[in-house]
């Protein structure tokens, strides 16, 4: 009688030991995609939960979800004026400017869309695309004459002359000018 070695016996085991290193790629491989897909849900939740941390601590965290979302759209929060919204504590007109103050992620160039959003509710413009206002926001935001780092406690002052230049600038722009404007306008959401 001839004895088997132990190691080459057909026991379940040794069945599963195989299929293992005959699968071995397939199994790693839905792995791999198996931890991508769950990094980029936990990403996605993250920023969602972020933004809605955001508007929960603009509330004072005494209404739901909903009701901040519902009313940012209604202006009960703030005004939405040609996309962006606008709380009236951080906006404040005078004669001839408009002045902006931030809010945490805030920077020279969301104050330069709040103070056009702000002149454009006074004197619609349906000739201006998003490329356009894009091109107004960063032409304010340089000639502003702000110097020094955006803090919590900033207001900028946009005077009124210098938002209507950069609009008139704007339009003089050629269409290869706009086609690159593109690419970032795509990225402001108040501009889509």
């Amino acid at each position: 009688m001839e004895q088997q070695d132990p190691i080459f016996e057909d026991t379940p085991v040794n069945q599963a030991k195989v299929w293992l290193q005959e699968n071995l790629r397939i199994i790693v491989s839905v792995f791999i995609v198996a931890a991508i897909a769950s990094g980029i849900y936990s990403y996605s939740q993250r920023t969602q939960n972020a933004s809605d941390d955001a508007l929960l601590n603009k509330s004072g965290g005494t209404e739901s979800l909903a009701d901040n979302r519902d009313a940012a759209k209604e202006g009960v929060q703030g005004e939405v004026k040609s996309g962006v919204v606008v709380t009236p504590e951080l906006s404040r007109e005078t004669e001839t400017s408009f002045v902006e103050q931030t809010e945490r992620g805030n920077g020279s160039t969301h104050l330069a869309r709040r103070a056009l959003a702000h002149y454009l509710e006074q004197n619609p413009d349906s000739s201006l695309s998003a490329e356009h206002k894009v091109y107004v926001e960063d032409y304010l935001r340089k000639h502003v004459g702000f110097q020094g780092a955006v803090t919590s406690k900033t207001s900028i002052e946009f005077q009124k002359d210098l938002i209507k230049q950069a609009i008139e600038k704007s339009k003089t722009l050629n269409d290869r000018q706009l086609q690159n404007l593109k690419k970032y306008s795509a990225r402001v959401s108040a501009y889509r």
